[in-house]
């Protein structure tokens, strides 16, 4: 893993360079906005949306990005939302459930969809089609969907992923990422996961009893399942065997809470750090605390879960569907 990184740090650190000095669409940082969307369900993409989309589509074709290790390419466009806005409620809107469009104000798990979708329509080759706006939006929507719902089929407030543990899960079994956990030593947690049908308050969505219902049902599959986790102790000596790009998910010391957090793994100058977007309020950044350190310092978090997302073509995800499984 270090020689690994060793060759390709030089080439991280020239991309960067070009991007840093050719390209950045996130300056100056528009003030948080609501998401794109309509009461209808209806998938609409504001035009600051798409410029954000586009830019960075055509910027990481100048810099010939999608040469890259999908890892490599995946922490290169994270680093390129730093300073963004980091909001609370990005995907809750009123009305029936459905894809959300967002690139102008994140959270910390919108933040790692945004940047996996993106890494994917880029090696798929999305600059050739940026004269056909409708087209690409449908391809980037299609990705995005089957990373957050369920089966990649959007059924109400329930088919979304909302316990990053089953997001991890259901993403493996798509086949769009690895989750290495287990195999790095992780210990298995059978603690039940029930939070947010335990806190209903605190979903406006679980105002509806059949919504509310769904999500006990999953819950009660994912407490039988259990996950995987290493122990905040353990970190540091499988630090090596983490990639750039990784993903990252902070195991959660909440009663009925599998996760706190999320990110991606980031090596900066051979010590492990995470890329993440933080509290709301703040924005986009680099931890300044190594990964295994700012783990142990946060009393909310106790472990790591670890995946790695497929390179595309290693696997063909299936369509995203409002209301039928295609």
């Amino acid at each position: 893993m270090i020689r690994y990184r060793a060759i390709l740090g030089p080439i991280a650190v020239i991309v960067l360079f070009l991007i840093g000095t050719r390209w950045s669409p996130f300056e100056p940082h528009p003030p948080p906005a609501d998401p794109s969307g309509t009461p209808t369900g209806t998938i609409t993409w504001s035009d600051a949306d798409w410029d954000v989309f586009s830019s960075v589509v055509a910027g990481a074709d100048e810099a010939r990005l999608a040469m890259l290790p999908m890892g490599e390419l995946m922490t290169v466009i994270g680093k390129s939302f730093v300073g963004t806005p980091v909001i609370s409620g990005t995907l809750e809107m009123s009305g029936p459930e459905r894809l959300v469009i967002n690139f102008r104000a994140l959270d910390h798990v919108t933040f790692v969809e945004t940047v996996q979708a993106l890494s994917v329509v880029i090696k798929n080759g999305a600059a050739d089609r940026l004269d056909d706006r409708a087209r690409l939006e449908t391809e980037y929507e299609q990705v995005l969907g089957t990373l957050r719902y369920r089966n990649s089929f959007i059924d109400g407030y329930a088919s979304r992923l909302h316990y990053f543990s089953e997001w991890i899960s259901d993403n493996e079994r798509k086949l769009l990422l690895t989750n290495v956990t287990r195999d790095l030593g992780g210990s298995i947690d059978r603690e039940a996961i029930d939070f947010m049908s335990t806190h209903p308050n605190a979903y406006s969505q679980l105002d509806d009893p059949r919504a509310l219902e769904d999500m006990e049902r999953v819950e009660r599959r994912l407490s039988q399942q259990g996950h995987y986790f290493i122990p905040q102790d353990r970190i540091s000596t499988v630090a090596d065997q983490i990639r750039n790009g990784d993903i990252i998910a902070a195991t959660s010391t909440v009663e009925g809470l599998d996760v706190e957090h999320t990110g991606l793994a980031l090596w900066v100058e051979d010590v492990l750090h995470l890329l993440y977007a933080p509290l709301v309020g703040e924005s986009v950044q680099v931890s300044t605390q190594p990964l295994s350190e700012r783990i142990q310092a946060i009393d909310g978090q106790d472990g790591i879960i670890v995946a790695r997302a497929h390179e595309p073509g290693e696997a063909t995800p299936p369509s995203i569907t409002n209301g039928e499984e295609s």
